[in-house]
């Protein structure tokens, strides 16, 4: 039994540093993980280059697979697993005992000390975040189980499709027959692509760059009805492609993904009909956005903020990924071994590969070739 863990650590704005720390005793309310895989999102680019403001050093990585190493007897009951199982894990770990635990809004915490892949290696046992051979698990994280039989680099998307759940089904309406319009085609848009399609969405339209032509063409592939390209000199306006697309009647709900970027959200505001819902889920870096709330008032609109996955949303992804119903391999592109954490997120962003990236994941049990492409 290995004595100490391996795990990369942000020390600062690009810059990572491979540490190790002491391998955790587990008493009887905790356990420990060994991460088979971590995928990548668009906050973890915005954290890596910066952006997102400054943080003591931590092991980044909060989208966290892999198979239960050790476990205590009462976390076993209260969790319901046992060594072997092979869980997800939510970034946030509540306290599960203050009000807004209690009525089912464990997100707004305000009493958790913890997250996995946000928290300060200062913090014991330190080995908190997903980039790492190993990660503790507190008395009071927040699982999932998935079927082992699954190959690691589709279990891992369970965060992303989740994202896509949670923003365009479970907060946008999104059901049978809905109409709906989902701008930035990463990894969350697509997921919320298959979402859709999985709750019955009716027409499904997706926006994207000229350089994400291969990501609008797997969106096609995954059920999506129609695709815009939104820059270039083939520039297609959206909100009157929506108008030809819908016949004048506009979505019922749009979705906007798009990291840093402010045109989509009026372009979201403006392409619902009367009475639709707008999804705000994209970060921008805490810039201020330019908003005509006119916009809202005038045609009823209502416009939801979507913070993080919560646990239905995941249970249903975990459904969906172990379906079997969607191409998921067509999603991911790009594994990477424990190494390469640094070299991994600048291929999410397109600063480092050939920009083909769509989803990317860490492995840390593995030895793979730097910007080794999965498929």
């Amino acid at each position: 039994m290995a004595e100490m863990v391996r795990a990369a650590v942000q020390t600062g704005p690009r810059t990572i540093e491979m540490r190790e720390f002491p391998r955790p005793p587990i008493g009887d309310d905790d356990g420990l993980l060994r991460v088979e895989a971590n995928g990548i999102c668009g906050s973890d680019v915005e954290i890596f280059n910066g952006h997102l403001g400054e943080r003591p050093p931590f092991i980044p990585g909060h989208e966290p697979m892999g198979i239960i190493e050790e476990i205590g007897d009462r976390a076993a009951e209260r969790w319901g697993v046992r060594e072997g199982d092979r869980v997800a894990l939510e970034v946030i770990v509540p306290c599960r005992a203050c009000r807004d635990c209690l009525v089912g809004r464990y997100q707004a915490c305000r009493h958790r000390k913890y997250g996995h892949g946000v928290t300060s290696i200062d913090v014991a046992p330190s080995i908190w975040g997903g980039f790492a051979e190993y990660l503790y698990l507190s008395p009071t994280a927040v699982m999932h189980k998935i079927d082992a039989s699954l190959p690691a680099e589709i279990a891992a998307m369970y965060n992303p499709l989740g994202a896509g759940v949670r923003w365009a089904v479970d907060l946008g309406g999104v059901g049978l027959g809905t109409t709906l319009l989902v701008l930035g085609a990463g990894q969350r848009g697509l997921g919320a692509v298959i979402a859709a399609k999985a709750a019955g969405a009716s027409t499904v339209i997706v926006t994207g760059l000229a350089s994400d032509a291969h990501k609008l063409g797997v969106a096609r592939e995954l059920g999506a009805d129609h695709t815009l390209i939104v820059d270039g000199d083939d520039a297609q306006d959206v909100e009157e492609s929506v108008r030809e697309i819908t016949d004048g009647e506009m979505v019922d709900v749009a979705v906007d993904l798009t990291p840093m970027a402010a045109g989509p959200v009026t372009d979201a505001l403006k392409s619902v009909r009367f009475g639709g819902t707008v999804v705000l889920a994209g970060l921008k870096g805490r810039k201020e956005i330019p908003l005509v709330t006119d916009h809202i008032i005038h045609r009823g609109l209502v416009v939801k903020g979507a913070f993080g996955v919560d646990a239905a949303a995941n249970k249903k992804a975990i459904e969906l990924l172990e379906s079997g119903r969607f191409p998921l391999h067509k999603l991911h592109t790009h594994t990477f071994g424990l190494d390469d954490v640094g070299l991994a997120i600048d291929t999410l962003a397109g600063a480092a590969g050939d920009g083909s990236a769509i989803h990317v994941s860490v492995h840390p049990g593995n030895q793979v070739s730097p910007g080794n492409p999965s498929n």
